[in-house]
C-alpha cells in the first residue's frame, strides 16, 4: 500500500475538500491510503471521517509570510520523521509552491501540483502568489488540473492530467419528498428559491448576487435567496442585505452538512463568480436537476445539463433577471441515465485518480 500526502488549507466542507473526500471514500484503500497535511491549527469538519478511513491528519504552521522560516523548519523536520511519503499531492494552487519546495528539498520523488482555479484572490498575498505561480513548475514533478483553463492558468503550456471534480451523485438526485421536508424546515412555502453555495469571499462575488436579487424582487416579489457558506466577507454582505432592507428575504444558512438536501429546496442555482476552476457545487446542482446560471468567468466545461446557462459578468442586471426568471415554475425530475454517465460521477471517475497514483508508483518503482 502506498500513502499519499494530500496538502490542503484545511478539511472543512468546501468544494475542493469535498471532492477529495469523494475520491478517498471510493478508491481501493488496500492499495492507496490518503493522509492530509493541513495549514490551519485546528480540527476540521472531515478530520474524524479521515481517521475512521485509516488516514492521518497533520497540522503545519499557517502560510503567512512572517511564518515562512518557521514553516520550512517544521516541514524539514516533518519529512525527516516521515520518510514513508514518496508522493506529495498539493491542492493549494499557487501556494503549493511552498510545501512542494520543502518536499523537493527533502528528496520526495513525486511532487504533484494540482490546479483548482483560473485566477488568484486579490488579498495581501497576491504579489507573493503571482511569484509562486511563476515558480511552481520548478518544484513540481507532475501536474493535475480540474479543467483545461485551470491547468493553463497555473502551469502554462506544461501538460497536466485532468482529474474531474467528481461527486457521489446518489446524494444529489432530485427527490420531491426531501424537497418538501427541507422547505418546511426552512419555513418556505410557495416562494421561488434562488440558491447559492460557496464561501462568502471575494471570488464568489456575493455583492453582485445580492444586487441581482434586489432587482429580481422588483419583478418577482415572492422570492427567497438562500446563501450557504461562511467566510471573511460575511459581515460585509449582511450589511449590504440590511441596507437594502432584504433581511426577511435573504437567509444566511452558514456552514451546513445537509447541502445535498438544500439543493432540493432550491428552484435555481446562481453563481456570478469572478473566477472558478470547475466548481464542485455547480456539478452538484446540475445533478439535482436545478437550472444553473453561471457567470461567463466559470469555465464552460462544467456544463453537462441542458438547463445550465452562462451570462456575462458585465451584462446589465436586467439580463440576469430575465435569465433567472425564465426558469420560474420549471418542472424538476430525477436524473436520466445519460447524465449518470457524466465524467463527474465518482462511481466511475475514482478509477482515474486511482490509476494515476498506481502508474506513478510503478514509474518510480516505489
Amino acid at each position: 500500500m502506498i500513502r499519499i500526502l494530500q496538502c490542503v488549507n484545511d478539511m472543512h466542507r468546501a468544494g475542493l475538500e469535498t471532492m477529495l473526500m469523494n475520491y478517498y471514500r471510493n478508491i481501493d484503500r488496500t492499495k492507496i491510503q490518503f493522509d492530509f497535511l493541513t495549514h490551519r491549527p485546528y480540527k476540521s469538519d472531515y478530520d474524524d471521517e479521515i481517521l475512521s478511513l485509516g488516514g492521518k491528519v497533520y497540522y503545519a504552521p499557517r502560510l503567512y509570510p512572517q511564518n515562512y522560516p518557521k514553516y520550512f523548519k517544521w516541514m524539514n523536520q516533518f519529512f525527516k520523521e516521515h520518510p514513508e511519503y514518496k508522493i506529495v499531492h498539493s491542492h493549494i494552487d499557487a501556494m503549493s509552491y511552498l510545501p512542494l519546495k520543502a518536499a523537493k528539498k527533502a528528496g520526495v520523488p513525486v511532487r504533484i501540483a494540482h490546479s483548482h482555479n483560473t485566477s488568484i484572490d486579490k488579498d495581501f498575498k497576491y504579489i507573493l502568489k503571482q511569484y509562486f505561480r511563476a515558480r511552481i513548475n520548478s518544484v513540481a514533478t507532475d501536474f493535475c488540473t480540474c479543467g483545461e483553463e485551470a491547468g493553463k492558468f497555473l502551469f502554462g503550456n506544461v501538460e497536466s492530467t485532468l482529474i474531474p471534480n467528481a461527486i457521489d451523485i446518489s446524494k444529489f438526485l432530485y427527490n420531491p419528498i426531501i424537497r418538501e421536508k427541507k422547505r418546511n424546515e426552512l419555513g418556505i412555502k410557495k416562494e421561488y428559491v434562488i440558491g447559492h453555495v460557496g464561501r462568502l469571499s471575494y471570488q464568489k462575488n456575493h455583492k453582485f448576487l445580492i444586487q441581482i436579487f434586489n432587482k429580481f424582487l422588483k419583478r418577482y416579489e415572492d422570492t427567497i435567496l438562500l446563501l450557504v457558506g461562511v467566510g471573511e466577507k460575511e459581515e460585509e454582505i449582511k450589511k449590504q442585505v440590511s441596507e437594502l432592507g432584504l433581511e426577511q428575504k435573504v437567509k444566511f444558512l452558514g456552514n451546513r452538512n445537509d447541502v445535498n438536501e438544500l439543493y432540493q429546496a432550491m428552484d435555481i442555482f446562481v453563481m456570478p463568480s469572478f473566477f472558478e476552476g470547475v466548481p464542485v457545487v455547480g456539478v452538484e446542482a446540475q445533478f439535482a436537476d436545478l437550472p444553473c446560471v453561471f457567470s461567463d468567468k466559470v469555465p464552460k466545461e462544467v456544463k453537462f445539463h441542458s438547463k445550465t446557462q452562462f451570462v456575462p459578468l458585465n451584462a446589465p442586471f436586467q439580463q440576469w433577471v430575465d435569465v433567472i426568471g425564465k426558469y420560474c415554475n420549471m418542472e424538476r425530475k430525477p436524473m436520466t441515465d445519460e447524465l449518470e454517465k457524466s465524467p463527474y460521477n465518482i462511481k466511475t471517475a475514482h478509477s482515474i485518480l486511482e490509476n494515476y497514483y498506481l502508474n506513478l508508483q510503478a514509474r518510480e518503482g516505489l
